[in-house]
């Protein structure tokens, strides 16, 4: 088993499971932070209860970091081995004819993403972190006790334009990312070439619906301050 994920194929394979598993969250993610758009008092509930459930925390919030960080590594990594290999057969055959501009430059939006998520984590992850581990305050209410803090903490990082500029072209790059990557996820994962056009239509309407709805939850609550 070990020496099938050390090849090309077990690499992708591996690659197409972190992004399942990352495509999952992001859409838990999002049936989460859509509530704040509709109703505070449940998006604090929830963001209390995902926030100091221990499976939540100390199984599911490790297991979510190396996911990113593995399929972020392995993403670079096979796609510099792959850049090399495609060179002689573009060379050969005009290969760029025959493939999307994303599909050849997932590294940059991958780059995008990242660059993003380093924001993201500053935004939310460290001072939540900061909040429950080094404070030691897991109530999850404001200062002065009145209610949960989380919608509030949400609605302030939405005030500056610049920061809501950042996560809207942020999403962009993530719908282009998975254009491209949901349909290949799967083709990775033994995919049958009969199912190949409705998961590449589903994937489509992943890519462009899911994006879309974070983008639309941080206009939003940017112009409704």
């Amino acid at each position: 088993m070990s020496g099938f994920f050390k090849s090309s194929i077990g690499r992708k394979y591996a690659m197409a499971l972190s992004a399942f598993f990352l495509m999952f969250f992001l859409l838990q993610h999002f049936a989460i932070n859509i509530l704040s758009v509709f109703s505070p008092d449940a998006f604090n509930e929830t963001s209390h209860f995902m926030g100091t459930f221990w499976a939540v925390q100390y199984v599911l919030q490790p297991i979510l970091i190396f996911g990113v960080i593995y399929h972020f590594v392995m993403g670079f990594i096979l796609e510099i081995k792959n850049r090399g290999a495609r060179v002689k057969k573009y060379a050969k055959n005009n290969g760029a004819a025959n493939s999307s501009w994303m599909s050849r430059n997932m590294i940059y939006s991958g780059l995008a993403i990242l660059a993003f998520l380093v924001l993201h984590f500053i935004d939310f992850w460290i001072p939540e972190i900061n909040t429950k581990f080094i404070e030691g305050d897991m109530s999850g209410l404001l200062a002065d006790g009145e209610g949960f803090r989380y919608y509030e903490e949400l609605t302030h990082k939405f005030v500056s334009p610049l920061r809501v500029g950042a996560y809207v072209i942020a999403f962009i790059f993530l719908s282009l990312h998975l254009m491209h990557g949901f349909s290949s996820a799967f083709q990775s994962a033994g995919a049958t070439s009969m199912r190949k056009e409705k998961l590449q239509l589903f994937g489509k309407v992943y890519a462009i619906i899911i994006p879309l709805g974070f983008i639309f939850i941080a206009l939003f609550h940017h112009f409704n301050h």
